[in-house]
C-alpha cells in the first residue's frame, strides 16, 4: 500500500507520529524500495516531493528530530533511535509527522527515505563510509507551510526571529508579522501604535493577540477599545509567535477583523541566563532567566519485536528510549529603564517577572504560568508642529510636563493538553488583574485656556475566561480524510472602575464621567478539514458569539443598562495544490467587532448633556483572499496574498471626549508580498511588501481613512551564527511607509519615514556580546502625526488647525551582553 506524508497541526512546535494500529505505516514492504548505492545508503536523499519531510546525514551518535517544517537537525530528548551502520545513528522524535493510507503519492526514493530513517535496516560493516551532509535547518518564518496553511498569509515565527531583530521599544516585535507596523506617540509605558492592512489599529483594535490562548486586549478600556500594551512580554522567553490574517479561522472571534497573534513560551529555555544592557539616555537592561528540572525524563519501557506490529516486523527489539515526560520551573526577572532622547525625559520603569511549571511530554502536558508586570513613564505626547518650526518647542519637547502613566497587570495561565489516539484535546483557564492610571494633554489650552486640557483616564479590572477544543484528527468524511474540531471560549471583565476626569497638574477639576461595567461573551465554533483529492483539500468552519453588555453605574444615571447581542460567522477555504511545491488558497469569512460597553448604553452624552443614540453592540466585518504559497526554489519561500475587508460601519467609542462616534462603513483592498530566501546556513535574507487602498464607504469625496498606511516595506539580512550557534553574528533591517492621509479629504498627509537598525556581535557557548545600532542613518522621521485643532497659551482662542507628532528618535546605540549557566 502507498502512503501520504502530511504536517500534523503546530502545537509550540510539537505533533505526533502515528503508531502501531489500522493505520500505521508497514515500513518492512517498503524496504525493498531501498536500492540506492551502499554510499546513497547514508540517506543523503533526492529532493522530495513533499518539501516539508527531508532527511540528511548527521555524524555518528547524532540524533535528528524534525524542526518546524524544516529539514531534519540534531536534538536531544529524541524518543526512538536506530543504529544505520558504524558511522551513524539516527533518531526520530514523535514530533511533526504523520503517516496515514492514502493514494499514491510520494516517490520512491522519498518512500525509501522514509523507510530508512523510520526502521532499523542492517547494514554490513565493509560498506563503504556514510557521507556526512550538514543540513539547513530551516524555521520560523521561512518554514515550509505548504500542506499545513490554510491561506497565503498565515504563518508563524520562531525564537531566533524574534531575538534576531534589534529593536528599539518591546511592542516591535509583533513586526515580526509581515505587514505590521509598530510606532509610538507617548511614553514608553503606554501601548504602542499599531498598522495594519490600511487600519490604524490605535492601540489594538481589530487585531487579536493573546498569549497561549491567554487574551491581551482590553475590550471596554479607559484609552480605547482593545487596548493591547506588549510590555509585560520578556522576548527571551518566547518559543515563536503564531499569526493569521483576516477573518478565516473559525478559533478567531472579536478584535480579530485585521489579523490576530499568539505568543507562545518555552518550556525550559535552551540555557540560563543572566543578560545585561546598557545604551544612550540612561538605557538600562538587566535579566535573570532559566530552567530548573524537577525530574529526569521517565523510561519507556522496551518493546519486543511482535508480528502482530507492522513497524516491528523482521526487527531487532527496539531498545528502552525516553518518554520524553518532565517536570520543571522557568522563572525570568527582568527591570528596565530608560529616559529618551526628551527634554522632559520618559524616565520609563519596567519590572517583569515569570515563574512557570509544566509538565508532560509533547501529546500530553500542564503548564501554569504566573506572569508579573508594573511600570510608570512620563509621557512625551505628541507636539504641534507650528511650534516646532517657530522655535518656540524644541523636535523633543513637550507641552505639558505634567503628563505620565502607571499600570500593572498580574496573570496566571493554565494551560493543557491530552492525547487519546487520534483525540486531542486543548484548552486553558486565566485570570488577569490590571490597572492603568494615564495623564494626557493633546489640545493643550484649546477647552481650558486657564486649567489647561489635560485629562486623565483610570480604570482597573479582573478578567477571568478560558478555552477549549477538541480535535479528531484521521477522520474520514465520505471516504474522505478529515480533522474536525469543535471549541469553545469564554470572557468575563469585571470592571469595577473605569472613568474619565479632567485635571490639572494630575489634580481632578471635573469628572466627565464614571462606571461600573460587566462585560460577559461565549463562543462556540466548529472547524472541518478535509482533503477532498490529492490536490484539493477545504477547511470550512462555523462560529457563534453572544455578548453581554451591564453598564451597572454612571456618573449619569440615563446611561445605565444592559444590552444582549449575538452574531454568526461563517468561513471557508479551499486549497488547490500542491503542484511544483506550490500551493493556491482562497478564502472567505465573517467576522465582528464589539464596540465599548459604555457606548452600548450610553443615550446623553456626559460632555456636552446632548441626547445621542447608542451604538450598535457587535459590527459585522467580512474578508476574502487569494493568495499563492511556494517553495519551488530550494530554500526560498514566497507568499503573495490579493485581500478585500469591509466593515458595516467603523463605530469607535471616544475616549478622550466619553463620549462615542458612528463612522461610515469602510472598504479596504490590497496585495502583500514576502520572500524569504536562506540559501546557506549563515546568511538569511527577507522582504516584505504591502500595498492597501482604504477609503470610507457612501461619504462622497472625503472618503479617505486617516491615518490608513498605503506601502509599507520590511526586509533585512542577518549573517553568522544562527539561533544558539557560536560564532559571529550580524543583521541590519529597514522598515518604511509611505505618506497617509491624515484627514478625510486626503488634503493633508503625514510624513514618509524609512529607518534601519542594525546589529552585530559574538556568541560562544557560555557568554555573548551584542552592539546595536537604532535609526543608524539618524533620520529625522516621525512615529506617528495627526491632523486636529489645538491652542497653544498665548494663541488665539480658537486656536489653529495643525498637525501634531511625535519624532522618530535620533541614532542611539545600545551594548549587550550576556553569559549562559
Amino acid at each position: 500500500m502507498r502512503h501520504r506524508v502530511r504536517h500534523h497541526e503546530w502545537h509550540k512546535g510539537k505533533g505526533r507520529l502515528v503508531g502501531a494500529g489500522p493505520k500505521a505505516l508497514d515500513c518492512g514492504s517498503l524496504l525493498p524500495l531501498f536500492s540506492a548505492q551502499p554510499a546513497a545508503r547514508s540517506i543523503a536523499a533526492k529532493p522530495p516531493i513533499i518539501p516539508f519531510i527531508r532527511v540528511a546525514m548527521l555524524p555518528a551518535g547524532a540524533a535528528i528530530a524534525t524542526a518546524g517544517c524544516g529539514l531534519f537537525k540534531a536534538a536531544a530528548g529524541c524518543t526512538q533511535s536506530k543504529a544505520f551502520g558504524p558511522a551513524a545513528t539516527f533518531a526520530l522524535t514523535r514530533a511533526l509527522i504523520s503517516i496515514t493510507p492514502m493514494k499514491p503519492f510520494l516517490s520512491q526514493s522519498l518512500l525509501a527515505s522514509l523507510a530508512a530513517a523510520l526502521v532499523p535496516v542492517s547494514l554490513s560493516a565493509q560498506e563503504s563510509a556514510p557521507q556526512e551532509l550538514a543540513p539547513i535547518v530551516v524555521t520560523g518564518k521561512a518554514e515550509d507551510l505548504v500542506g499545513v496553511a490554510s491561506t497565503a498569509s498565515q504563518g508563524r515565527a520562531s525564537s531566533e526571529d524574534l531575538l534576531s531583530r534589534p529593536v528599539l521599544r518591546r511592542g516591535e516585535i509583533l513586526e515580526i508579522i509581515p505587514g505590521v507596523i509598530i510606532t509610538q506617540h507617548a511614553g514608553g509605558g503606554k501601548a504602542n501604535q499599531y498598522f495594519l492592512r490600511g487600519f490604524n489599529l490605535d492601540h489594538g483594535t481589530d487585531f487579536a493577540v493573546s498569549v497561549e490562548g491567554m487574551p491581551m486586549n482590553m475590550r471596554t478600556h479607559a484609552h480605547g477599545q482593545g487596548y493591547t500594551d506588549l510590555n509585560p512580554l520578556i522576548p527571551e522567553l518566547l518559543q515563536g509567535v503564531e499569526y493569521r490574517k483576516g477573518t478565516f479561522a473559525a478559533a478567531d472571534g472579536d478584535l480579530s477583523t485585521a489579523g490576530s497573534a499568539n505568543f507562545l513560551f518555552f518550556n525550559q529555555l535552551p540555557h540560563n541566563q543572566a543578560t545585561f544592557e546598557i545604551g544612550e539616555d540612561n538605557y538600562y537592561r538587566g535579566l535573570i532567566a532559566g530552567s530548573i528540572m524537577l525530574d529526569a525524563p521517565e523510561a519507556a519501557p522496551s518493546v519486543a519485536a511482535d508480528p502482530k506490529n507492522p513497524k516491528n516486523v523482521g526487527k531487532n527489539p527496539v531498545q528502552p528510549v525516553s518518554s520524553g515526560v518532565t517536570s520543571g520551573l522557568t522563572y525570568a526577572l527582568e527591570y528596565n529603564t530608560y529616559d529618551g532622547p526628551w527634554v522632559h525625559p520618559d524616565d520609563f520603569k519596567r519590572w517583569n517577572g515569570m515563574l512557570r511549571y509544566f509538565h508532560g511530554d509533547e501529546d500530553n502536558f500542564f503548564t501554569v504560568t504566573f506572569m508579573g508586570y508594573h511600570a510608570d513613564w512620563n509621557s512625551s505626547d505628541q507636539i504641534p508642529k507650528r511650534a516646532i518650526e517657530d522655535g518656540r518647542l524644541d523636535r523633543f519637547g513637550t507641552v505639558d510636563p505634567t503628563t505620565l502613566g502607571e499600570s500593572q497587570r498580574y496573570s496566571l495561565n493554565a494551560t493543557f493538553q491530552t492525547r487519546d489516539g487520534d483525540v486531542v484535546t486543548r484548552g486553558n483557564a486565566y485570570a488577569i488583574y490590571y490597572d492603568l492610571d494615564l495623564f494626557s494633554n493633546f489640545t493643550y489650552f484649546l477647552d481650558y485656556p486657564d486649567r489647561g486640557d489635560q485629562f486623565e483616564q483610570k480604570e482597573s479590572r479582573w478578567i477571568f475566561g478560558g478555552n477549549i477544543a477538541r480535535t479528531w484528527e484521521n477522520a474520514e468524511f465520505f471516504g474522505h480524510e478529515a480533522e474536525y474540531t469543535l471549541g469553545f471560549q469564554t470572557r468575563h471583565d469585571v470592571i469595577g472602575d473605569i472613568g474619565l476626569y479632567r485635571t490639572e497638574a494630575r489634580r481632578r477639576f471635573l469628572t466627565v464621567r464614571e462606571d461600573e461595567v460587566y462585560e460577559a461573551s461565549a463562543g462556540i465554533y466548529g472547524e472541518a478539514k478535509t482533503h477532498w483529492t490529492d490536490w484539493f483539500r477545504t477547511v470550512a468552519g462555523l462560529r457563534a458569539d453572544g455578548y453581554y453588555f451591564d453598564t451597572q453605574s454612571s456618573t449619569l444615571s440615563a446611561n445605565e443598562g444592559d444590552e444582549f447581542d449575538g452574531i454568526i460567522s461563517p468561513k471557508i477555504s479551499a486549497i488547490f495544490g500542491p503542484w511544483h511545491e506550490t500551493e493556491l488558497y482562497l478564502s472567505y469569512g465573517m467576522g465582528f467587532h464589539s464596540n465599548d460597553a459604555r457606548g452600548v448604553n450610553t443615550v446623553i452624552d456626559p460632555g456636552s448633556g446632548d441626547r445621542v443614540d447608542k451604538v450598535d453592540p457587535l459590527v459585522r466585518t467580512q474578508s476574502a483572499e487569494i493568495g499563492v504559497r511556494s517553495q519551488v526554489m530550494p530554500n526560498l519561500t514566497t507568499t503573495l496574498a490579493l485581500f478585500w475587508i469591509e466593515s458595516d460601519s467603523e463605530l469607535v467609542y471616544i475616549g478622550d471626549a466619553g463620549t462615542n462616534e458612528a463612522g461610515p462603513g469602510s472598504r479596504r483592498y490590497g496585495l502583500e508580498f514576502a520572500s524569504y530566501w536562506r540559501p546557506v546556513e549563515w546568511f538569511t535574507l527577507d522582504a516584505e511588501i504591502a500595498l492597501t487602498h482604504a477609503r470610507f464607504t457612501d461619504s462622497g469625496n472625503d472618503d479617505y481613512i486617516p491615518s490608513s498606511v498605503p506601502l509599507m516595506f520590511s526586509g533585512g539580512i542577518t549573517l553568522g551564527a544562527h539561533g544558539q550557534e557560536e560564532g559571529p553574528f550580524a543583521s541590519i533591517r529597514a522598515r518604511a511607509f509611505d505618506r497617509r492621509p491624515l484627514i478625510e479629504d486626503n488634503s493633508v498627509k503625514g510624513k514618509s519615514s524609512f529607518l534601519v537598525n542594525a546589529g552585530i556581535g559574538y556568541r560562544k557557548k557560555n557568554w555573548e556580546a551584542a552592539v546595536e545600532c537604532l535609526n543608524l542613518f539618524d533620520r529625522e522621521d516621525n512615529d506617528i502625526e495627526y491632523f486636529y485643532t489645538s491652542r497653544l497659551q498665548g494663541e488665539r482662542a480658537e486656536g489653529y488647525d495643525d498637525i501634531h507628532l511625535h519624532p522618530t528618535e535620533p541614532r542611539t546605540f545600545r551594548v549587550r551582553l550576556t553569559y549562559k549557566f
